[in-house]
C-alpha cells in the first residue's frame, strides 16, 4: 500500500495455508510448521520463498493470538474468552517457541544466507541469531506459566471499582472527578479510589513476587546473572545498554525534574493551598470545570478522523477503515482491562484500538496516541515479511507520541471554545515535562528490581519511595496521611506487571516526538513525508537511521535533552505557561 493509496485492510491473500486454516489446536497447527522444518533449500531462491511462507503461517497464528488477547480485555469477566487465551498460552505457545527455535536454527545454517540482499536482511537475521542464542528448552514452561500469571493483573485491576453519587464507577471513570473544581468533590473520589487499590495491595505484591521468581530463573536458566540483561538481549536492544539508561535518568533528574518542580509550585500559588494535595494536581488552576471534548466514544471516533484528515489525508483513512471494520473499542465499562492500546493485526493488515474513555481531555491524547500507532501498522504492513515489520517500541512510540503533537493545532474539533483549546494545549505540553522523570522513575525501579532478585517487599516499597522522591525533590506535593497509597502508586503501571522493561522507550520516544514537532512547525510538508518514510521502513534499518529518516537524532544526552526543552519551554509559555 503507498502511503497515497486507500487504507483498506488487505483480505487473507494466502498461498502456503488454506484460506479458511483457523488456529484450533497444536496437533493441527504442527503439520504447517513441519512442512517448512523438513522442506529442502537448494539454493536462494527457495530460501526466499520459504521465509515468505514461513511469514504467512507466522502471521495468521500471530492474527489468531492477538484477537484472543482483545476478547480477553474488552470483557476480562467472560470466562469463555479468559479460556481461549489460555488455551492458547498452555496448548499452542510452548510448542510454537521449540518449533521456531528449529526454523531459527535451519534459517542461520542455511549455506545460501550469504547471497541474500544483506540490507534488507540484516535487522532480521541478528534478531534471529539472538533468539537462538537465548532459547532454553526448559524456560518454555517458565514462559508459559509467566503469561498465565501476568493476566491476572489485568482481571484484578479490571474488576477494581467505585460507588460514588449514587454511580458505580470504574477507576477510569472516577479520574474525571479529580479535574472537579470542587476539592471536597477531589479529595472523596481520590480516598475512594486509592481504598479500593489498597484492598488488593497484598493481592498485587504476592503477584510480583510470583512473577519476579519466574523471570529470574528464566535468566538464570539462558546463563545471566539477572533478569533485566537477560530482557536487554531478548528485547533486541542492540542500540543501547543499561548504562544509557542510567545516563537518561540521570539527566531527566537534573534537567527535567526542576522544571516540574515549577510547574507544582505555580499550580500551588494559583490555586492558593497549602498543603497542596495529590488530589490538587489535575484541577485547571482558573477554576474552570474540566474540560469535556466529546460525548462518547462514538463521538470521539468521529472528531479524531476528522482531526487527522486535517493534518493528513491517508492518517484519516486508516482510522475511518479501522471503524467501518469495527474495530475500535473506546468506551470503559465494568469488567474490561484497564489502559489503552493498539494492536497491529498482521495479517490482514488493519490494526484494533482498544482505550477506557470517560470523556476527558486525556482520552483525546490517547485516542491520537493510539491512532499514531494504527497509522504506523498500515505504513509498514507492505513490507514484504511480518519479520521487517516487527519493529522495536522505540519506533513505535515514536509514531504515536508524533501523532500527539501533530494533531494539537487541529484540536479546535474538539474545542470550540480558544480557552478551552488553550488549556487543553498547555495540559499537552505539561503532560511531556511530567511524564519524564515519572518514565525514569519507573526504569531505575525496574533496574533496581531485578539486579537485586530475592528482596522483600518491604526492600522494594522502601526503594520505589526513595527513587520516586529522587525525582520529585522540591515538590510541593503533600503525601502525609496518604503514605501507603504513595508506597503502592507503582501498582498503577502495567508494563510493570505485563511487560518488564518496556518503559524505558516512551522517554527515548517522547524526546524524538518533540523533535519531530520542532521539525513540524518549521517545514510541515516535510516532516509529515519524513514520518511516513520512517515509518514505512518497519524495523529493516537500525534504530538510529529510522529516527534520521524521520529528519531527527536517536539521543538522550544532557545537552539534546536541555535544548528539546528549552523549545518546548517556549512553546509553553505561548499557551500562557
Amino acid at each position: 500500500m503507498s502511503n497515497g493509496a486507500a487504507a483498506n485492510s488487505a483480505s487473507k491473500h494466502r498461498s502456503f495455508i488454506p484460506v479458511d486454516f483457523e488456529v484450533v489446536s497444536w496437533h493441527q497447527l504442527e503439520p504447517h510448521y513441519q512442512q517448512l522444518l523438513d522442506r529442502p533449500i537448494p539454493n536462494v531462491g527457495v530460501l526466499q520463498q520459504w521465509l515468505k511462507d514461513r511469514s504467512e503461517l507466522d502471521s495468521a497464528v500471530s492474527e489468531d493470538y492477538r484477537w484472543r488477547y482483545i476478547n480477553m480485555t474488552r470483557d476480562t469477566r467472560d470466562v469463555e474468552t479468559t479460556d481461549r487465551l489460555q488455551f492458547y498460552y498452555k496448548e499452542v505457545d510452548p510448542y510454537l517457541s521449540a518449533i521456531n527455535f528449529q526454523l531459527n536454527k535451519k534459517l542461520a545454517e542455511s549455506p545460501f544466507l550469504n547471497e541474500l540482499d544483506e540490507q534488507k536482511y540484516f535487522i532480521y537475521l541478528r534478531n534471529v541469531r539472538k533468539q537462538i542464542s537465548l532459547f532454553r528448552e526448559e524456560n518454555l514452561p517458565l514462559q508459559k506459566e509467566l503469561k498465565l500469571r501476568e493476566n491476572e493483573y489485568a482481571a484484578i485491576i479490571g474488576n477494581m471499582e467505585i460507588t460514588y453519587g449514587g454511580k458505580t464507577l470504574t477507576l477510569q471513570q472516577a479520574n474525571a472527578y479529580l479535574k472537579n473544581p470542587d476539592r471536597n468533590v477531589r479529595q472523596e473520589v481520590f480516598n475512594l479510589m486509592g481504598e479500593r487499590r489498597l484492598q488488593d495491595k497484598q493481592k498485587l505484591e504476592d503477584l510480583f513476587d510470583e512473577l519476579l521468581k519466574l523471570r529470574h530463573q528464566v535468566a538464570v536458566n539462558a546463563g545471566f546473572e539477572n533478569y533485566r540483561d537477560y530482557k536487554f538481549a531478548s528485547m533486541g536492544r542492540f542500540d543501547y545498554t543499561p548504562a544509557d539508561c542510567k545516563a537518561f535518568q540521570n539527566t531527566v533528574a537534573e534537567v527535567v525534574t526542576p522544571i516540574m518542580v515549577k510547574l507544582m509550585e505555580t499550580r500551588q500559588a494559583k490555586l492558593g493551598l497549602d498543603p497542596l494535595k495529590p488530589w490538587d494536581l489535575d484541577v485547571d488552576t482558573t477554576g474552570r470545570k474540566a474540560l469535556k471534548p466529546y460525548a462518547d466514544g462514538t463521538d470521539l471516533a468521529n472528531k479524531t478522523i476528522q482531526v487527522l484528515d486535517s493534518v493528513d489525508h491517508y492518517f484519516a483513512q486508516c482510522l475511518e477503515n479501522m471503524r467501518q471494520n469495527n474495530l475500535l473499542d473506546l468506551d470503559s465499562r465494568s469488567g474490561k482491562a484497564p489502559g489503552g492500546y493498539n494492536m497491529t493485526l498482521p495479517e490482514t493488515g488493519s490494526a484494533f484500538i482498544f482505550m477506557n474513555s470517560a470523556g476527558t481531555d486525556r482520552d483525546v491524547k490517547t485516542m491520537v496516541h493510539e491512532a499514531g500507532h494504527a497509522v504506523h501498522s498500515f505504513l509498514s504492513h507492505p513490507l514484504e515479511l511480518i519479520y521487517f515489520r516487527s519493529y522495536p517500541s522505540e519506533v513505535a512510540e515514536l509514531a504515536s507520541m508524533s501523532m500527539e503533537l501533530f494533531t494539537m493545532q487541529h484540536w479546535n474539533l474538539f474545542y470550540a471554545d480558544d480557552e478551552e483549546l488553550r488549556q487543553s494545549k498547555k495540559l499537552q505540553l505539561e503532560g511531556i515535562i511530567k511524564v519524564l522523570p515519572w518514565i525514569a522513575i519507573i526504569d531505575k525501579f525496574q533496574h533496581w528490581i531485578y539486579t537485586h532478585p530475592g528482596h522483600t517487599q518491604q526492600q522494594r516499597k522502601d526503594t520505589w519511595l526513595s527513587i520516586y522522591r529522587e525525582f520529585h525533590l522540591g515538590d510541593p506535593t503533600n503525601w502525609s496521611g496518604l503514605e501507603e497509597n504513595q508506597a503502592h502508586m507503582w501498582h498503577k503501571q502495567l508494563h510493570l506487571f505485563e511487560v518488564p522493561f518496556y518503559y524505558i522507550e516512551y522517554g527515548m520516544a517522547q524526546l524524538g516526538a518533540v523533535a519531530m514537532w520542532r521539525q513540524m512547525l518549521q517545514n510541515r510538508p516535510q516532516a509529515i513525508a519524513n514520518y511516513k518514510a520512517a515509518l514505512s521502513l518497519g524495523y529493516t534499518r537500525p534504530i538510529g537511521e529510522i529516527y534520521s529518516t524521520a529528519g531527527i537524532e536517536f539521543r538522550f544526552d544532557k545537552e539534546y535533552i536541555n535544548e528539546l526543552m528549552g523549545f518546548l519551554l517556549a512553546e509553553y509559555e505561548k499557551f500562557g505557561g
